[in-house]
């Protein structure tokens, strides 16, 4: 019955929002055929930045999928290469390990982006930049994890060498937060809601945020990503995924509490303050703002300069991107 009632009350909310979005799209929308398919199938990762996605099935529904279905799988490179094997056809993921994958020859395109900014690097007391990174300790779920990947290329854009300048510590059970914690690191990579925890605790400092320090707040982070196979087969279908996680990013931004109650309730998250606090901080209503192919452009280019991939950003873009269905919608959804 909860569940029943918070459908109800969460589609009340998706109609008034969702509303005002489709003034402007209606002729386009109406004009479009239905689905090849009605089954979708997500990525679901851990993390409370891509809740876009994760709150976007009952507007699927109304793009006129039937079946859809949330797969757990992991962020970083290991969730790019499960999307490529096809245990999934959509998830949203970092931009750089989806290069990486891209890089390797994986079926993947990236199809559009969904959110600016939503990790922070946290150092002890003593740490003021990147630079002061060198020959300290620097906690990462694992070599290839989202946060190692994303520490070696603002390393190196600072002029470290990752391999050489910074001592990686590598441990899923304790997390490098709570290693963090307990001193017996000196950084690490945060992503939500792990930042938010610290700052309520008053824990360490930030010495990276990528909702406001550029480079990083000037690009997506978050990407979406397609297994190839389903673009090609289903183009309709791809445009109508896309179309339901950009329209739930601007829900995010505009009913961030219900939003966040939405994906406590659902089992996502469980904590909803840190939940609030993250759909509050990130900037989720300005995917209108960036453009996809400038972020790909930018951390393949980072990607290639610390030695993670060895083509070209323009052979990643021509490789593993579509932008086609991005743009229409940019046209046919605007603010």
């Amino acid at each position: 019955m909860q569940t029943s009632q918070n459908r109800r009350r969460f589609l009340a909310t998706l109609t008034s929002v969702g509303a005002a979005s489709l003034v402007g799209a209606q002729g386009s929308f109406a004009q479009e055929r239905p689905p090849e398919i009605t089954t979708v199938r997500l990525g679901k990762i851990y993390g409370i930045c891509i809740a876009p996605q994760l709150v976007a099935e009952e507007l699927l529904r109304g793009e006129g999928f039937t079946d859809i279905r949330y797969v757990a799988t992991e962020a970083g490179i290991s969730g790019a290469l499960a999307l490529a094997r096809g245990e999934f056809d959509f998830t949203t993921n970092y931009a750089p390990p989806l290069a990486i994958a891209i890089d390797a020859g994986e079926p993947i395109t990236i199809v559009g982006g969904e959110h600016v900014g939503c990790f922070e690097v946290f150092a002890r007391e003593g740490i003021r930049s990147i630079l002061d990174l060198k020959g300290k300790n620097v906690g990462v779920q694992a070599i290839g994890s989202s946060q190692h990947v994303f520490l070696s290329i603002i390393a190196g854009h600072v002029g470290l060498d990752p391999t050489k300048d910074i001592h990686w510590v590598t441990s899923t059970s304790p997390k490098p937060m709570e290693l963090f914690a307990d001193g017996k690191i000196d950084a690490f990579l945060g992503l939500p809601p792990e930042p938010q925890e610290l700052r309520g605790r008053n824990f360490g400092r930030v010495i990276v945020n990528s909702v406001l320090d550029r480079p990083w707040s000037q690009y997506f982070c978050c990407v979406l990503g397609v297994n190839r196979a389903f673009i090609r087969k289903y183009p309709v279908a791809t445009k109508r995924v896309l179309r339901a996680i950009v329209k739930a990013a601007d829900l995010c931004a505009s009913e961030p509490t219900r939003v966040a109650r939405q994906i406590v309730d659902a089992g996502f998250t469980p904590s909803y303050d840190y939940a609030l606090q993250t759909l509050k901080e990130i900037p989720y209503a300005r995917w209108r703002e960036y453009n996809p192919e400038d972020a790909v452009r930018f951390y393949s280019l980072r990607l290639r300069e610390v030695g993670m991939i060895k083509s070209s950003p323009n052979k990643i873009l021509a490789d593993g991107t579509d932008w086609h269905h991005w743009n229409e919608l940019k046209r046919e959804l605007k603010s």
